[in-house]
This record gives C-alpha cells, sequence and structure tokens, in this order.
C-alpha cells in the first residue's frame, strides 16, 4: 500500500471527491502552519536564554562594582 492512498473498500471504487481533497489540503495547511510555529517557538527561546544570559552576565557586573566600591576604602586604609 502506498502513503497517502486510501485503503481499498471492498465493492466500491477509490476516488477522489472535492470535500475529500479541501480536507486534504486543510490537513497539509495546518500541518505547515504546527511546523513554523514550533520552529518561531523555538527561535524565541533561543533568544530569551541569550537575553537571560545576558541579563546575568550584567548582575554579576553590578555585584562587582559594588564590591569593588566597598572594599576600596578598607584596602586604602591597610598599611603598605
Amino acid at each position: 500500500m502506498t502513503e497517502g492512498a486510501p485503503p481499498p473498500r471492498y465493492g466500491f471504487e477509490a476516488f477522489d471527491c472535492a470535500p475529500a481533497l479541501r480536507l486534504e489540503a486543510h490537513e497539509r495547511v495546518s500541518e505547515l502552519q504546527q511546523r513554523a510555529m514550533a520552529e518561531r517557538l523555538e527561535r524565541l527561546e533561543a533568544a530569551v536564554e541569550r537575553l537571560e544570559r545576558r541579563l546575568w552576565l550584567a548582575v554579576y557586573g553590578v555585584v562587582a562594582a559594588v564590591l569593588v566600591q566597598a572594599f576600596q576604602p578598607i584596602l586604602a586604609a591597610l598599611p603598605g
């Protein structure tokens, strides 16, 4: 049996009718839309992940700057 072909029915000749063809075309379009939506979602998730990494890098940078400014007077007061 070939892919996509309907199974043979006993006593009936196979034929394509307009409603069945429309339904089949709609199913193909829906499948393409689902695939495109999944690809867009994957790209969006990757972009959010990159943004999250950048955000954490900025947070760590700010924390490091605050710590440096907090310890700078202490290090200046030490006898050297």
